[in-house]
């Protein structure tokens, strides 16, 4: 493995996405919405209007929905606070997911297909590098930035969290235990997915823009964890999201394993 060319191959594509708006620019603003704004608003919109969070009895059929383990983390706050914590801890944990996948999907789309836009993957193809160097850099030129990413946008979300509920909860909110896990274990893993798929879909649609729209639908089981959560069908424990990572791994695996299988650059310049 000659790992020069890897990091030429990352390099080189790290140096596109920045000199490219279209690419750049949602990397920036989803995570701006979802880390900053989102966090903010639910926490500081009921309070600033004088609208209470919600109503009591609408409180306890919404607690009695939920798990017995989240009743009991829940248990000896006030309504307030358990809308915070509700809201923070584990209501936007899924859609913190949300930005390693899109980093991944967006700088992956753009790999490939983004190359075959500017006329630059036949040059790359015919350089003298094994497939499998080229493979691992535009893996690497991926899933590196959006773990680097998800790592701050953590932090990010930390201190927006923690400044944001310290009236109501009077103590700091974050990290906790199932975070630190979230962002260690499961963040890398959602990298991985939008990657393992967009590696399988890149080098076989004509520009970005499709490749990105159809590595949208990705994004489909994050929504219905936000939707199960709060349709109190589950709730973001240690040991659920320790399983949700173990998933994702495997199929991580088997998508990468199957788009190296695939990997073969006299097929993409018959593409081109």
């Amino acid at each position: 493995m000659n790992w020069r060319a890897v990091k030429a191959i990352v390099r080189k594509d790290l140096i596109v996405v920045a000199r490219s708006r279209g690419v750049l620019l949602p990397l920036i603003l989803v995570p701006a919405i979802i880390l900053v704004v989102l966090p903010a608003l639910v926490v500081l919109a009921p309070t600033a209007t004088g609208l209470p969070t919600t109503s009591l009895d609408d409180m306890k059929r919404f607690m009695a929905a939920m798990p017995p383990g989240l009743q009991a983390k829940l248990a000896g706050l006030d309504d307030a606070q358990r809308w915070t914590v509700l809201a923070l801890v584990y209501f936007l944990a899924p859609l913190y997911l949300i930005i390693p996948l899109m980093v991944s999907s967006v700088i992956a789309a753009d790999s490939f297909a983004g190359e075959k836009e500017r006329k630059t993957l036949e040059a790359l193809l015919y350089t003298p590098t094994t497939d499998g160097e080229l493979f691992l850099g535009k893996l690497l030129s991926a899933w590196l930035p959006a773990v680097g990413v998800a790592l701050g946008g953590f932090v990010l979300y930390g201190l927006v969290a923690n400044l944001t509920a310290w009236p109501v909860m009077g103590r700091l909110l974050f990290p906790n235990g199932m975070w630190l896990v979230l962002v260690i274990w499961v963040a890398p893993a959602v990298a991985g997915l939008g990657l393992g798929t967009m590696v399988l879909i890149s080098g076989r649609v004509r520009g970005f823009q499709e490749a990105y729209q159809l590595g949208g639908a990705v994004v489909l089981p994050l929504v219905l964890l936000v939707v199960g959560q709060a349709a109190g069908v589950l709730y973001f424990s240690t040991g659920l999201v320790l399983l949700l990572g173990l998933l994702l791994w495997g199929v991580d695996a088997a998508l990468l394993w199957w788009g190296k299988r695939t990997f073969r650059r006299g097929e993409l310049i018959a593409r081109l």
